[in-house]
């Protein structure tokens, strides 16, 4: 087992080097001046050259990179640049490890920046996960054990009609009646976790509920149909008549062996959901990284852009790294792979 997962650790670090390199090389080597997507929509010429010449912007391209890199790992250093001091006052010429840059239209750090955003988002999204594989599970072990009765297909025809929503949808329409008008949930806000976990889940709540009720439909269809499909195999016919009992069968059999392509699934989501949480932050007003991801975009800021695509680029691979993991959990064959 230890050496299934050094290779997918491996495999996983190679991923996200090759990732950097697209990403640096398709926001930096563009036809357009970086330099002046970094300054902004209103600048001269004269601060869009200060502005390359602090950046860094004014060397070849594998000079950037290079530096680039040395301060994810090293920090780095900017030059002390009196035109581009005119402009931001409160820039800096030091940036500590894990450094992504340094953002001209916020004056500060793309990495601080990001470290306050980040939890936002990975607070909603593991949430989240958590309510849908169970509900979604549960319901479709349910659905899946009831088979054409009346529970079964009012498992399957909820999730199809809640699955049809999108999100945005639902969540105005929960904000708006369990919030606002009935006072059923509280108000979307985000409080630290270390600062008060109960203030942590009641602010989150809602956006959890809006996530898991779209995904969760998609479980319950998804688990029923690996389930039934499992069930009618010849090992567990065997089994039965083997007097091998019901909840061993359905648990210890048939779930595990349905689990792989859910699991498959449910890490994809995961990071979609860990890198895409762009609607749910806009519609309830939450400050992650999606919001930044949108302010960025609407205000050209390229270090700031570049910076967030690589963190959830990395969330993405990480969680990947998590499924395969779990593969070898779930399935020994994998880890022979």
């Amino acid at each position: 087992m230890i050496y299934y997962i050094i290779r997918r650790v491996i495999a996983a670090i190679i991923m996200i080097a090759v990732i950097s390199v697209v990403v640096f090389a398709l926001f930096y080597a563009m036809p357009a001046n970086p330099a002046r997507l970094s300054c902004g929509k209103t600048c001269t010429e004269a601060q869009v050259q200060a502005n390359r010449h602090y950046l860094g912007y004014d060397k070849p391209l594998v000079t950037q990179y290079s530096e680039f890199m040395q301060g994810i790992f090293q920090g780095r250093k900017f030059p002390d640049d009196k035109a581009f001091q005119e402009r931001n006052p409160d820039k800096v010429t030091n940036c500590p490890a894990p450094c992504l840059g340094y953002s001209p239209s916020r004056t500060s750090l793309v990495s601080s920046y990001i470290a306050q955003r980040w939890p936002v988002s990975v607070s909603i999204a593991i949430g989240a996960f958590v309510i849908w594989l169970g509900v979604g599970v549960g319901f479709g072990i349910i659905a899946a054990l009831t088979r054409g009765k009346f529970l079964d297909r009012l498992l399957v025809t909820s999730s199809l009609i809640v699955y049809s929503f999108p999100t945005f949808f639902l969540g105005l329409i929960i904000y708006t009646y369990a919030s606002i008008q009935y006072s059923i949930l509280p108000a979307p806000n985000y409080v630290s976790f270390f600062q008060s976990p109960v203030d942590w889940a009641k602010g989150l709540i809602m956006a959890w509920i809006v996530l898991a009720a779209v995904y969760a439909a998609a479980y319950i269809r998804l688990t029923r149909s690996y389930m039934l499909e499992t069930m009618g195999e010849d090992y567990l016919r065997t089994a039965r008549a083997k007097g091998v009992g019901t909840r061993s069968i359905i648990f210890k059999h048939t779930l595990r062996a349905a689990l792989t392509p859910i699991v498959t699934v449910a890490g994809l989501d995961l990071g979609v959901v860990l890198a895409g949480t762009v609607i749910m932050e806009q519609v309830l007003n939450y400050q992650g990284l999606g919001r930044a991801a949108v302010d960025a975009t609407t205000q050209f800021d390229l270090p700031m852009i570049v910076g967030i695509v690589l963190v959830s680029s990395t969330l993405i691979v990480v969680a990947n790294l998590v499924v395969d993991v779990l593969y070898g959990v779930i399935d020994p064959r994998v880890r022979l792979t």
